[in-house]
């Protein structure tokens, strides 16, 4: 049977990487699905491609977010599971990052996140009903490179939100659950790599060769995980936040 017949799915940041790999899973599993991204060329081809429908929205915008919400269930009568999949992974370091990048991390990875979140919830305690969302987090919530500061930064606040919320909402039976993934391989990474480590072709190649499992993290496997979290086989499961790595966090050698 399809883990999310007859479900209402809205996926923030699905038009490419984990969160188009989200949405195909999720259409997969019988949902009805809406996805939001920035650029109308690649959102219009994935919901082309899928049946899925496609929303432009500026995820910075808290209005936005929160009006995204509002036209999934305008247009389909309610929303019943979100998924927080946006990300930037711009890179800066403690030292500099200008408070323009930091801004624009917090906006993305952690704002959006919560009004996204706000409105579905709202949504679902005016309803009466159950309901689950999964927030794509990062094993940089554990403190991550240097490079990576603004990001970490606000992926752990994400891992706090995400418990926070789960606590205050489990009697309203809405599940919220974390998924903190490790290095991925997605076209956002292909383009960080080559912008800001001067990556060749064969980067996957050598990144496999250093990691554990001889293989990047693969969308199509993190897809499934979240489907999983966002059905009812994860049975009570909520203000979880799970590392989806093949590094263990804490662990050394």
């Amino acid at each position: 049977m399809a883990l999310l017949r007859d479900k209402v799915v809205l996926v923030n940041g699905g038009s490419q990487g984990v969160g188009a790999g989200i949405v195909r899973a999720a259409l997969r599993e019988g949902a009805t699905v809406a996805f939001t991204g920035r650029r109308t060329e690649i959102g219009e081809k994935l919901a082309a491609d899928t049946g899925a429908v496609f929303l432009r929205a500026d995820l910075t915008d808290a209005a936005q977010v929160r009006g995204v919400v509002e036209q999934v269930v305008t247009a389909h009568g309610r929303v019943d599971s979100l998924v927080n999949a946006a990300g930037l992974t711009s890179r800066g370091s403690l030292l500099d990052t200008s408070p323009e990048l930091f801004d624009a991390h917090i906006a993305i990875n952690l704002r959006a996140p919560f009004f996204a979140m706000q409105a579905v919830v709202e949504h679902l305690v005016g309803r009466g009903a159950p309901g689950t969302i999964v927030n794509i987090g990062s094993n940089c919530a554990h403190g991550g490179p240097p490079y990576l500061a603004p990001y970490s930064a606000a992926k752990a606040g994400l891992a706090g939100l995400t418990r926070n919320a789960a606590h205050a909402h489990r009697w309203d039976r809405i599940r919220i659950n974390d998924l903190n993934i490790g290095w991925t391989e997605t076209e956002g990474e292909d383009a960080i790599q080559r912008e800001f480590h001067d990556a060749g072709d064969d980067w996957r190649e050598r990144a496999a060769e250093r990691l554990p499992m001889g293989k990047l993290g693969q969308v199509d496997e993190i897809a499934d995980f979240v489907i999983f979290l966002l059905s009812d086989r994860s049975g009570v499961v909520t203000g979880s936040v799970i590392d989806w790595d093949q590094n263990v966090q804490g662990a050394s050698d």
